[in-house]
Parts: structure tokens; C-alpha cells; sequence
């Protein structure tokens, strides 16, 4: 009869220990992934929000920044809580407004004589109240006086 020899002890737990970090690291990426899923995240800055006179009415200009890590977009305005569809004698642009990652844009705002928005009628010295809402489902207001 033959006798029958295993591995050494030596061997067994070079082979063990190899294994067990080749499935750490295929956790780790794996782990890493799942991680870069998670922090992707949509950030506006509005930088810039001025409001000046125009024929009768007001100018808002304003520049918005995506400091975020995932694109975007600009699908609605409102002024004063009221969206863009329920205001009267107010130009807005054309929505969507696209925005990726690092990328900036100006948008402008024109609010004409005897303009309303819902309940609100626009005077000098008057506050008004933008509020950009994005796909992503965030708002982000912003607060200016009309000259």
C-alpha cells in the first residue's frame, strides 16, 4: 500500500492567504463602486441674482453654477412660490435648462408692467422671491428687491 500525503501545514496557508486577500480586494472594488453610486450628488449655486429696470418693468438676471458631481437640469421657475405657468406679462426662458458638472449659465427674467403672479403684483422696492426646482427634485431660492 501506498501511503497518502496532504499538503504541508506551509503550503496550505500560503493558499488560504492568497484566497482570502484576492477576495478582499474584489470586495473592495466592488464596495468602491457602490460608493461612487451614492455620492454622485446634485448641487446648484446660484452666484449672481440682480434685478434692475426695464422699460416700465424689471430685469432679474442671474447666474447659476452646478458645483454638483451629476448633471442636471432646470425644469422650473418660480417667483414668489408661484410657477412660471401662473404668471402674466413675465418672459421666461425656455425650460429645461441643462447644466453639467462645473458648467454655468445666465438666466434672465423679464417682468413687465402690471405683471402678476399669482396674488402678487410687482412694485419698486418690492421682494422677490426665485426659486430654481431641477430633475433631481431640489429647489434653491434666492431673495432680491426690485429697484
Amino acid at each position: 500500500m501506498q501511503k497518502r500525503r496532504g499538503i504541508s501545514p506551509v503550503i496550505a496557508t500560503v493558499i488560504i492567504v492568497a484566497v482570502t486577500i484576492a477576495v478582499a480586494i474584489a470586495v473592495a472594488f466592488w464596495m468602491t463602486g457602490i460608493v461612487g453610486l451614492f455620492t454622485s450628488a446634485e448641487k446648484l449655486e446660484i452666484v449672481a441674482l440682480y434685478a434692475g429696470p426695464r422699460g416700465g418693468g424689471w430685469q432679474i438676471n442671474m447666474t447659476v453654477r452646478n458645483t454638483g458631481t451629476t448633471p442636471t437640469s432646470i425644469d422650473e421657475i418660480f417667483l414668489n412660490g408661484v410657477p412660471h405657468t401662473g404668471c402674466n406679462n413675465v418672459n421666461f426662458p425656455n425650460l429645461p435648462i441643462p447644466l453639467n458638472p462645473g458648467n454655468q449659465t445666465n438666466i434672465s427674467i423679464t417682468i413687465n408692467q402690471n405683471a402678476r403672479c399669482g396674488t402678487t403684483t410687482f412694485t419698486a422696492g418690492g421682494s422677490i422671491e426665485v426659486k430654481l426646482h431641477t430633475t433631481g427634485g431640489k429647489e434653491y431660492p434666492k431673495l432680491t428687491v426690485l429697484p
